[in-house]
């Protein structure tokens, strides 16, 4: 979300972090938001219970307020009801950290390395109803050393999250993003002449 704000706060990014809303008043992104000049609300799921479609409608209210047209998660740890999701195809970004389809769901270090991966990294897509699943807009990867723990790869990831985050939400508010079947499509992308290979041995 930091990284989102401060993208958004150079005078050509062509979107505008216009609200954060949290589900929780102690989130710590309230703080840096407010830090950012950027508006906050707290909209406390708890009272909803198992009501998420309540909980929705009383984001949704929040959104159409406040005249949103993108929503970026970032930390959300709560499940949109498929009506939520499928209303705002296509406008809802969520951002994990593994190179999905690898890895979705709760721990994804510990998951990358148990299942001794070379290469890991972090993924922007679209939201779908499924889990962390969703057409992918862009990726970034690091490597994964012998020692790394699960702390220190989330580090690294996390400098890739900064990097692919802003840059997928301002590659889609100028419209060079479309959705083709379950497959996202960027127009003008080419193929990288950079490559990553792991482990580097000399």
């Amino acid at each position: 979300m930091a990284a989102l704000i401060k993208a958004a706060a150079a005078p050509d990014f062509p979107a505008e972090i216009s609200l954060v809303i949290s589900n929780k008043s102690d989130a710590l992104g309230l703080e840096k938001a407010r830090a950012g000049d950027v508006p906050t609300l707290v909209i406390e799921s708890k009272p909803f219970g198992k009501d998420r479609a309540g909980f929705e409608a009383a984001l949704q209210a929040a959104l159409d307020q406040h005249g949103i047209e993108l929503i970026c998660l970032g930390g959300f740890m709560r499940l949109f009801t498929a009506e939520f999701t499928q209303a705002w195809y296509g406008r809802m970004l969520n951002i994990h950290p593994s190179l999905l389809p690898s890895f979705p769901g709760l721990d994804p270090h510990g998951q990358a390395l148990r299942a001794g991966v070379k290469l890991s990294g972090a993924t922007v897509h679209f939201v779908i109803p499924a889990t962390d699943a969703g057409p992918i807009v862009m990726q970034g990867a690091v490597p994964v050393s012998d020692n790394d723990t699960p702390d220190t790869l989330s580090e690294r990831i996390l400098e890739v999250e900064h990097r692919i985050y802003p840059e997928a939400l301002r590659l889609l508010a100028i419209g060079k993003v479309r959705i083709d079947g379950d497959v996202c499509k960027t127009a003008g992308s080419g193929g990288s002449e950079n490559f990553l290979i792991s482990p580097v041995v000399s």
